[in-house]
């Protein structure tokens, strides 16, 4: 009985009907209204009544759909926050098993964990600097080999030397490492997408191919870079530091390819020691740039190459053919001592000319300067 009292749907009907006949009552007793007027226009006040029930209804079904609505909202949300969590636990026990098994024992071990790492970051783009971090740090752990000592050559017919094998071994697992950061990398031309930063401060690299990549800062001080290096078509964003590469521990650089890349802020190459041909040709240096007492042991070629802003090439030392061609010249070139081989013909730009000194040598000065 309480619960028919307290039904709306119920008490609708009552104040419905009771309007029917209280209007229809109060209707009939105007002698100039008919019967069936008066029953029709209590039926519509009536009809009003049912009508306000119907759209209270509808009304609360919308806020209780709503509320449900706003519910499942509320738990798929939680859902995926679960699962990002999962996904990151998960994540950084890969991240922290790969870097443990790098110290393991096995090359194909150590290979494997690179992989893994990689496999992380192309996954999780948050992961990539971190991997790219590690990958250098990998590559900066101290390491030779027998072939990059000039007295290391060995005759044909003479066996390797006691323990080369191990060091074959680390060698490919570190050229895995130099290609996993190759291909993290992004495009040159790609738009929307970052410059990451890679550290191989006095790391030893060989074949080491970055050609056509966005770069960050890259800091490859006191390294060494043997047989070749291509960064050809590279976009540097930031800083780019070779300073002393090339000279520690009987470190080299070999051929250096670093043609068509641009490079939008600093480019020190002070103090490196080119052992090889370099190319530069083509290449775009549109901050303040550097290669004082850098030694171009072979063939220097700048063809075609820009400068925006200062070229610094005191006591820089050109061995071999130069081909300083420039593009763009540079906004003010310092030289102090730059020599040059006198037997040799360079391609200067204008107003540069190659002065004999008395001692037989020659050096780079400015016309009347």
């Amino acid at each position: 009985m309480r619960r028919m009292l307290r039904s709306p749907l119920l008490w609708t009907f009552v104040v419905s009907l009771v309007l029917l006949l209280a209007v229809g009552g109060w209707l009939l007793t105007d002698p100039a209204t008919s019967r069936s007027e008066a029953l029709k226009t209590g039926g519509i006040a009536g009809g009003a009544i049912v009508a306000l029930y119907a759209l209270w209804l509808n009304d609360r079904r919308r806020r209780v759909e709503e509320r449900r609505q706003e519910i499942e909202r509320q738990r798929q949300e939680l859902e995926l926050r679960r699962a990002d969590q999962d996904r990151d636990r998960i994540s950084d026990e890969r991240f922290a098993k790969a870097v443990e098994l790098l110290g393991h024992d096995a090359d194909q071990v150590r290979v494997g964990a690179l992989h893994a790492l990689a496999g992380l970051a192309r996954g999780r783009a948050v992961y990539t600097q971190t991997v790219l971090d590690i990958l250098c740090s990998y590559l900066r752990r101290p390491f030779k080999h027998p072939r990059y000592a000039d007295t290391a050559k060995l005759p044909g017919n003479t066996p390797p030397k006691e323990g080369e094998v191990a060091e074959d071994q680390e060698l490919q697992v570190r050229q895995t490492a130099q290609r996993l950061i190759g291909e993290l990398l992004p495009a040159a031309d790609s738009e929307g997408t970052r410059g990451y930063d890679l550290d191989l401060t006095g790391a030893v690299l060989e074949y080491l191919d970055l050609s056509d990549r966005k770069i960050g800062k890259l800091l490859l001080r006191y390294g060494g870079l043997y047989n070749s290096t291509n960064l050809s078509g590279c976009v540097f964003l930031g800083p780019v530091y070779l300073t002393g590469a090339g000279t520690k521990e009987d470190k080299r650089i070999g051929f250096f390819r670093c043609r068509g890349a641009k490079f939008t802020q600093r480019a020190w190459f002070s103090g490196v020691q080119f052992s090889e041909d370099v190319e530069f040709d083509g290449t775009v240096f549109a901050g303040e740039t550097s290669f004082k007492d850098s030694v171009f042991a072979k063939n220097a070629v700048f063809t075609g190459a820009e400068f925006g802003k200062t070229l610094d090439l005191r006591r820089a030392r050109f061995e071999g053919f130069s081909d300083l061609k420039f593009r763009k010249a540079p906004v003010s070139v310092s030289f102090y001592n730059t020599t040059v081989e006198p037997e040799r013909d360079h391609e200067l730009p204008a107003g540069w000319v190659v002065e004999t000194l008395p001692d037989g040598r020659a050096r780079l000065t400015v016309k009347n300067g």
